[in-house]
């Protein structure tokens, strides 16, 4: 799948390699390969601007900072002026699902590397639960071969719950752990805890794969979304799980913070977080180093229209935080998270050079330069190195296991009653929010089935398990789609088992669209006003094998067509894809049936009210 020429590329040297380099240049034995000079550094470890400072890097790390040195440069340095601008670290992710944005690994990091990205720590719990550990092994090879320092985490829910709520395509347990964690520095934890119910109540499993992440001296990713106010959070903190992105208040943060959890601020491209959690820190004026700016998921669009972590430092320091107090944020705060501060996260003598130059005010964060691993690697904008494209096993691009055409019977409902009306839950979606609220209607009943139609302002949500395991099927409503015609969305990204979810309010529109992404091995359609859009998602079912520029034009072609149908929600796809996640609060469906998360932690609920 990768050459040795390839992995050695972009290949990211031990510090205790690199220093007989680093002293030889400070005897002068040696030149810089790389050299900036006379620009204002952001120094986020003294949280200072500090004016005519010159970076030298010598192969892949950071040899000096300081004032200028002539000697230190010769004919064979790079030289870049960065008179005017601003030296920053790279900026990093500090929690995010590359499968989120459709794009594959290496297309991702053509996207983001202009935009000021150079690293990440990245859950593919996605391709995960659809692949097991040879689809977590392909995201791995793949980062590998880019020049982003893409830290990969081991995910710890597949299924994000178990196999009595959902079907995925693998199962993780402390042995899948042990193992993922054995391939490298690089597999640098366990990922989010999603079943934080299983840890507080002492699922052994959970437990299992914690101890295994603890024990290889690797942290715990946390997803905890019940009340802050309850001991079960000191419990969970207790357990080991010392970061988590899944505040959406800010005494959500204070009291993460206050246990000794990094508390994760998110500004996805549907999830808008931070304008609410930040006031932990600019109005209740709690410390900032632990608390993280991330993405989460950003889908390709708004990578394009918006940014990723260049647009969300952005956005924080428009909330009030100081402009070095954001970067950190986005640096020195997540690499120090994770242990990694002496590779990544400062502009340090030793660690590895992945610099930004930036033009213009700092709050702006406007990137015009991208050096990863002394290498540059984008300007202005744009990449200036070319990425191989990744080879895929057969096995990755043909993964949906449905052996048949559906049909619109398929997607009929049976009533308990012959006719009528019946009191039914619906879950109803809310724009920027991942969570949905469990609201309960009559709806009509003719010939002993549901009768949703367009005027009925609901829609059918059926399930089919498409990992060829059991051929489950289940049925749910969902309210404010926003459909005022007949339309259907099927498509494989449904959170987090990735089965084949089809959204809709006419039957035969349903089938079409759910057969489309049958025909293309998994992807996105949109069935509607006699036209059928597609995205084809063929890695995984999850991302698309295309070049970035194509798969946001196609994703912005299913963006429009939901438009057209009535479903104007930001990012409305995102905020629909999350409608089987179960783990999310509170109505969701999975192919077990309708899940309802509580106090109590997960219970299966019938459609029909009782």
């Amino acid at each position: 799948m990768m050459t040795e020429q390839q992995q050695a590329a972009y290949g990211r040297p031990h510090l205790a390699d690199c220093i007989p380099d680093m002293v030889a240049f400070a005897r002068g034995e040696k030149k810089a390969t790389l050299y900036i000079r006379n620009g204002k550094l952001v120094s986020v470890t003294s949280g200072e601007i500090i004016p005519n400072t010159c970076v030298a890097v010598v192969g892949t790390r950071i040899a000096y900072v300081g004032p200028h040195v002539e000697s230190m440069i010769d004919d064979s340095t790079r030289v870049i002026d960065a008179a005017g601008k601003y030296i920053a670290p790279g900026l990093l992710d500090g929690h995010c699902h590359i499968e989120s944005s459709l794009l594959s690994v290496t297309s991702f990091a053509n996207a983001v590397l202009p935009l000021g990205t150079t690293g990440g720590f990245f859950d593919p719990h996605e391709i995960s639960n659809v692949l097991g550990l040879p689809g977590l092994r392909i995201m791995l090879d793949e980062a590998r071969q880019t020049p982003m320092a893409a830290y990969m985490q081991v995910a710890s829910c597949v299924p994000a719950t178990n196999p009595e709520f959902e079907t995925s395509g693998a199962e993780f347990g402390p042995e899948e752990v042990a193992e993922a964690l054995s391939w490298g520095p690089d597999m640098i934890a366990l990922g989010e805890v999603m079943n934080f119910p299983g840890v507080v109540y002492g699922d052994p499993k959970m437990i299992g794969e914690i101890q295994a992440t603890l024990r290889a001296g690797r942290v715990v990713d946390g997803h905890y979304t019940w009340p802050v106010h309850d001991p079960r959070l000191s419990a969970y903190a207790a357990a080991g799980v010392s970061g988590c992105h899944e505040s959406v208040k800010p005494e959500d943060v204070v009291e993460r913070v206050r246990l000794g959890i990094y508390a994760k601020m998110r500004r996805g491209s549907a999830w808008h977080d931070v304008e609410a959690t930040i006031k932990a820190h600019t109005e209740m004026g709690v410390d900032s180093r632990r608390m993280i700016l991330v993405s989460d998921d950003r889908i390709c669009d708004s990578l394009m229209e918006e940014g990723h972590m260049n647009f969300i430092v952005r956005h924080a320091i428009q909330q009030g935080v100081k402009p070095v107090t954001a970067f950190q944020m986005a640096t020195l705060n997540t690499a120090e998270r994770f242990g990694v501060a002496r590779d990544v996260g400062s502009v340090t003598p030793g660690t590895i050079a992945d610099i930004i130059l930036l033009d213009g005010n700092l709050a702006d964060v406007n990137v015009v330069m991208t050096i990863a691993r002394g290498d540059v690697v984008a300007e202005h904008g744009r990449m200036v190195v070319e990425l191989q494209p990744f080879d895929y096993p057969e096995f990755a691009v043909n993964s949906v296991k449905l052996n048949r055409e559906l049909t619109p019977a398929d997607f009929e409902i049976e009533a308990p009653v012959a006719s009528g009306n019946v009191k039914v839950r619906v879950a109803e979606v809310r724009e920027n929010h991942v969570e949905t609220e469990e609201v309960f209607t009559e709806v009509p009943v003719e010939g002993g089935k549901l009768s949703i139609t367009p005027e009925t302002t609901l829609c059918k949500m059926a399930i089919f398990e498409r990992h060829g395991r059991n051929g489950n099927k289940a049925y749910g409503l969902v309210g404010n789609v926003g459909f005022h015609r007949p339309a259907a969305l099927a498509m494989t990204v449904a959170h987090d088992s990735h089965n084949l979810l089809v959204i809709g309010n006419d039957d035969a529109l349903m089938a079409e669209a759910a057969n489309a992404v049958i025909r293309m091995q998994g992807g996105i359609a949109i069935a509607s006003n006699g036209e059928l859009t597609e995205l084809p998602l063929r890695l995984a079912g999850l991302m698309s094998t295309a070049p970035y520029e194509s798969v946001v034009e196609q994703s912005e072609a299913i963006s429009q067509a939901l438009v057209d149908a009535g479903c104007t929600m930001n990012y409305a796809f995102m905020t629909l894809s999350l409608l089987a996640l179960v783990v999310i609060p509170t109505l969701h469906i999975s192919d077990t049936g309708l899940i309802r998360i509580s106090d109590a932690g997960f219970e299966k609920v019938s459609l029909f009210a009782e």
